[in-house]
């Protein structure tokens, strides 16, 4: 499938912004199932300080905000093909070896929702890893209600539990949290989906791999209720959020900041 994506990032400032710095990871990556056709990433109110890939394998671009500029916009579009390999990704993981994807972090960490959520989990040896893990995803679907304008991007796994609502972030943190529980590698995915019923989407997608030995990485979408198939891009990955994010940063100065994102993900 060729997959079109055009993904527009605005940050607004009430008065001239001293400095800024945003790390933008918003170029597909290459794997056995996706290939980029072509990919371009425009600067409007900044420019590149430097290029580089991170230690997930990540591309990565540093832009800064021109001085005395009060408004900085990042244009990411281009083409993706894409090919169904039942959720498994075998690509590079960088300088990141499959273990460090035990380690948990402040929006993974396991509490009593984690571990009431993995009580009584079928063995892996009952049905193998994949089988273990979807019925692991479905439990996290049926726990935590998918409803938007409930959570943020610092809200932890148990926090989304203990609500009982979230959103695609929320249902990976918590897969991720209880698959490291478990004493499997898991690791957060960002990128983006086509959907059936519509090209304007509010935001990227977000969910989940976890590490399969002779297999590979294995995703699981938990709000859909699938592994990812030909409609799905991947772009960034990382122990959480923070370290996939799409686009984060830093800013001087005590000017207000409002943010608009437009997406737009379709079939060519």
């Amino acid at each position: 499938m060729r997959i079109v994506i055009n993904h527009e990032t605005t940050y607004s400032y009430d008065e001239p912004v001293p400095f800024a710095l945003q790390e933008l990871r918003l170029t597909p990556r290459r794997s056995n199932n996706q290939s980029i056709a072509r990919w371009n990433i425009d600067v409007e109110g900044g420019k590149q300080e430097v290029e580089f890939t991170d230690h997930h394998a990540n591309q990565v671009q540093l832009i800064s905000i021109l001085p005395g500029h009060d408004q900085i916009t990042v244009r990411s579009e281009g083409e993706v093909e894409t090919s169904d390999s039942v959720g498994v990704t075998i690509a590079s993981s960088g300088f990141a070896p499959p273990w460090l994807f035990l380690r948990s972090t402040a929006l993974t960490r396991p509490g009593p929702g984690i571990d009431a959520l993995v009580v009584d989990l079928e063995p892996e040896a009952a049905g193998g890893r994949v089988h273990q893990m979807h019925e692991l995803s479905q439990r996290i679907s049926t726990g935590v209600r998918y409803e938007t304008g409930r959570t943020n991007a610092m809200s932890t796994a148990e926090e989304a539990i203990v609500a009982g609502h979230g959103v695609c972030q929320d249902h990976a943190h918590i897969f991720v949290a209880a698959a490291r529980s478990l004493d499997i590698p898991a690791r957060y995915v960002s990128g983006y989906l086509v959907m059936e019923d519509r090209v304007d989407q509010e935001a990227t997608h977000a969910w989940a791999e976890v590490w399969v030995d002779d297999l590979g990485w294995v995703g699981f979408d938990i709000s859909n209720g699938i592994s990812p198939d030909e409609k799905y891009v991947r772009v960034a990955v990382g122990l959480d959020y923070q370290e996939a994010a799409p686009i984060s940063g830093v800013r001087f100065g005590s000017a207000a900041e409002e943010m608009s994102v437009s997406v737009q993900v379709q079939q060519q």
